[in-house]
């Protein structure tokens, strides 16, 4: 049995088999794991437990999952794994763009699930200590990021960020000028040591422009390095 973590799950999965294994393998990993089988009852959940992270899926009764992020995100500051069933593009990019960190389709690894929850806690703990009290306020033209309260701003309007686009922007912000290929934004960003779903970057990536530049179309900040990846501009 792995040591226990205090690291609070909280599970939202109707089918009762796939809530069960999940439930029964990470407290097996050592997590304190909480579950709700609705959207309704996630929220509730969500609220009151204040969990870690959050495995969600999308379809679920009462309300759906993607209104469930929609809502958190309004809220809290909490990594989300979102689950679905479904293959199709839309569902996934629907689902980054309201603010959920990553997904998986089913049917899934549950080593890969495993590593990724473990990525996502990780990378959680690492994001406001990993710069030094000097750093704490990065700028980047007339973008301003604000390390210790989470926030970015472009000029006087503050940037209605997911916490995953900031997690992006203050590393790209730090390494202004460095290009980082898809691969390398997942392990530095999202702290995956494994290959991931690089479409997630590129979904975040997209979403990030729409804020922190005046012409998305032609971004003069957050550029494209053709076959390399990205970066912003000093």
């Amino acid at each position: 049995m792995a040591e226990v973590t205090s690291d609070k799950i909280l599970i939202v999965e109707d089918d009762r088999n796939l809530l069960d294994t999940l439930k029964y393998n990470l407290r097996k990993e050592g997590y304190d794991v909480v579950t709700a089988a609705d959207g309704a009852q996630a929220l509730d959940m969500a609220r009151k437990e204040k969990p870690d992270l959050i495995i969600l899926d999308i379809m679920l009764p009462k309300v759906s999952g993607f209104e469930v992020c929609r809502i958190l995100r309004k809220e809290m500051i909490v990594p989300i794994l979102m689950l679905t069933a479904k293959a199709e593009e839309t569902d996934k990019i629907v689902g980054l763009e309201i603010g959920a960190d990553d997904y998986m389709t089913k049917p899934f690894s549950l080593r890969e699930l495993l590593a990724r929850v473990r990525a996502m806690l990780r990378r959680a703990k690492m994001v406001e200590t990993q710069l030094g009290p000097e750093e704490a306020l990065l700028k980047v033209g007339d973008v301003e990021v604000d390390i210790a309260r989470h926030q970015a701003s472009k000029g006087a309007a503050t940037l209605g960020l997911t916490p995953k686009e900031f997690d992006l922007l203050a590393f790209l912000v730090k390494n202004k000028g460095f290009v980082f290929s898809r691969d390398q934004l997942l392990e530095k960003v999202w702290g995956y040591d494994f290959a991931g779903e690089t479409r997630t970057v590129d979904v975040h990536i997209r979403w990030l422009r729409e804020k922190i530049e005046d012409n998305p179309n032609e971004p003069k900040l957050l550029v494209t390095v053709r076959g390399v990846g990205y970066k912003l501009e000093g």
